[in-house]
């Protein structure tokens, strides 16, 4: 990481140059290059981050099948450590440990006053983002670089709003942080807030990646009497039992609904849908019980429709989306910090391999296979 003085370029108060990857062209790989950061703005923080996790989500953003402006900088789920903050933060000081969380919140609209952070209706405006007046976060020779979520983790600095990272205890392992920042968040909030699963009912989750194993882990903290882990691959069945899963159900049968139908003895009072395609979805629904919830988790493409019998909904069966798990990660992500400590989240087994940046297109390539669930960028520090 070098710092210089910017004399040429048209962004004059810019003098951090980093290392970071960036996405010019959906389905290429990401490209590690040298780009410019900014000073921090009054509310805003410079982040360097210690780990970033390789999310499934970043592959949605990649292939094309959640449009987003180009050249961007991917990455989503990180935990690092505050480098220098702007004249009006007072929440974090140099120093601190810090998750960063895409539900950036601006903390005045109707969603936040109503305690709805994670919809919040302003989280892309300023100034949770720089205004179109104002010299971008990131840039590259005078030319702007789209920040990713308002964070873009991919990189070895981060600059966001003081809305968008939650101070966390110093003794939290920054790798096991990091996975906080996402995939937790999402699954075991869905569990908790927006799905409300209540002790002793019957849960079942469909796909064991990162998202779908914090589910399982967080409908066993929750206290379900049976939770039952449906995937196609034996080895994610395996670390949903390492995470909590009661039963698990290989969906490579082609029966699955069925399978589930049979052990609940009529279906379950909640599904959790974490994969995003629209047949495990209609098959969540499908899954339950007269009067359950179905959960859907997963980033269906844009433009994907999916199908179900209406008749269902006489029986009080319902269906609903979760955005990062209805989170207020100010107050939830500590919590989740003080679980894992506590030996209630399992965080270790979530975790298949630790990478450089310089790696970061491989492990988006394993990704792809399902066969494992998390690789985490680990940065020198």
């Amino acid at each position: 990481m070098v710092f210089l003085e910017f004399q040429e370029s048209k962004f004059i108060d810019c003098e951090i140059e980093m290392k970071a990857a960036v996405l010019r062209e959906h389905n290429k790989p990401l490209e590690i290059e040298d780009v410019e950061v900014s000073k921090p703005s009054p509310r805003e923080v410079l982040v360097r981050p210690v780990a970033a996790g390789v999310c499934h989500s970043d592959l949605h953003f990649m292939d094309g099948s959640y449009p987003y402006m180009l050249p961007t900088i991917l990455g989503h789920e990180s935990a690092g450590i505050v480098e220098d903050v702007g004249t009006d933060v007072t929440y974090v000081k140099k120093g601190d440990h810090v998750i960063t969380c895409l539900s950036a919140f601006c903390g005045h609209c109707p969603k936040c006053l109503t305690g709805h952070l994670s919809i919040c209706d302003e989280k892309n405006e300023a100034p949770i983002v720089r205004a179109a007046e104002q010299e971008p976060r990131l840039h590259q020779n005078g030319e702007s670089i789209h920040q990713f979520l308002n964070l873009s983790s991919f990189a070895e600095l981060m600059l966001i709003h003081e809305h968008a990272l939650v101070k966390i205890r110093e003794d939290m392992p920054m790798d096991r942080a990091a996975l906080i920042g996402c995939s937790t968040t999402t699954g075991v909030g869905a569990v908790f807030h927006t799905a409300g699963v209540e002790p002793g009912s019957k849960v079942a989750v469909l796909g064991c990646g990162g998202v779908g194993l914090a589910a399982i882990n967080g409908a066993a903290i929750a206290g379900a009497g049976m939770v039952i882990a449906v995937d196609m691959l034996d080895e994610k069945l395996e670390m949903a039992k390492a995470v909590g899963a009661t039963h698990t159900i290989n969906a490579s049968s082609g029966n699955a609904v069925g399978e589930v139908i049979e052990l609940t003895q009529g279906g379950c009072d909640y599904t959790f849908e974490a994969i995003g395609l629209k047949t495990t979805a209609e098959q969540a629904f499908q899954m339950l019980q007269n009067g359950g919830t179905a959960t859907v988790i997963g980033m269906i493409p844009v433009g994907t429709m999916i199908e179900l019998h209406g008749v269902d909904f006489l029986m009080e069966k319902k269906i609903q989306g979760s955005n990062m798990g209805s989170n207020r990660f100010r107050v939830d992500m500590p919590r989740f910090v003080d679980f894992y400590l506590n030996g209630k989240l399992h965080l270790d087994q979530m975790i298949s391999k630790h990478i450089q940046l310089s790696d970061v297109n491989e492990a988006l390539d394993a990704l792809k296979t399902g066969q494992e669930a998390r690789h985490v960028i680990m940065f020198d520090q």
